[in-house]
């Protein structure tokens, strides 16, 4: 790292989503000095336009290089539905660049984990989070195959509090024959709060993609910090 507090740069697309973020940096990576930059019309325009339009993806770009081009040593982009302008920003910038959920997904595929359980509380989370599991195995397990299941519980979407919103993801994936599971990931930031609380109703690890961004960045800075050559970032 250049400086001993790093600075981090994390994009979001929904107002909730910075103190999210910000908890899960202060818990995992707290020498980051933390950068937000919110644009609350990124979903609203992609959902109008029916999906991502090469406008939309030159100002996530544009977004992106104001905050490196300033500076920025890292960066965290937390919204799932433009992770694919990651991949352009990879070949642009030498800088480690995350897209929202692929620590945690490559931390539950490297893992000693045989059945992945991947939990939300809105239906397009699911899909979306399987997708990207699948795809990223080939890369970072080649040689393993983990057996995945799903559960919805749109009644957490409207938990009032954590423990409640965890006793609905787990009564879910009971539903859903998913005890088994050797690790749980949470498919949406907003589910994070509840963590603890789920981790300790099933009794196996929960991660959530704020926190293992976190780690992963903070493992990325310091290797670079030490002039180890390993890659910045791994594609997903």
């Amino acid at each position: 790292m250049n400086e001993p507090h790093p600075l981090v740069a994390l994009i979001h697309a929904v107002p909730t989503a910075p103190v999210l973020a910000q908890d899960a940096f202060a818990r995992e990576f707290p020498q980051a000095t933390l950068w937000n930059v919110l644009d609350d019309r990124l979903l609203t325009d992609a959902l109008a336009a029916g999906g991502l339009t090469d406008t939309l993806r030159r100002r996530m770009l544009r977004l992106i290089g104001h905050v490196l081009d300033s500076g920025a040593e890292g960066l965290l982009l937390t919204c799932s539905s433009y992770g694919e302008v990651v991949d352009t920003a990879r070949n642009l910038w030498g800088v480690p660049i995350l897209k929202s959920d692929e620590a945690m997904f490559r931390a539950a595929l490297t893992g000693p984990f045989e059945r992945i359980a991947v939990v939300a509380s809105t239906p397009p989370a699911v899909p979306a989070a399987v997708a990207q599991l699948r795809a990223l195995a080939p890369r970072v397990s080649p040689h393993r195959t983990a057996g995945i299941v799903t559960a919805l519980s749109e009644e957490a979407a409207t938990a009032d509090q954590p423990e409640a919103t965890a006793r609905h993801l787990a009564d879910a994936l009971a539903a859903a024959g998913g005890t088994d599971a050797d690790v749980v990931l949470l498919a949406q930031y907003s589910l994070t709060p509840a963590r603890e609380a789920l981790a300790a109703l099933l009794g196996v690890p929960v991660l959530d993609g704020t926190g293992t961004a976190a780690r992963e960045m903070r493992d990325l800075l310091t290797a670079r910090s030490a002039g180890s050559v390993a890659p910045a970032t791994t594609t997903s």
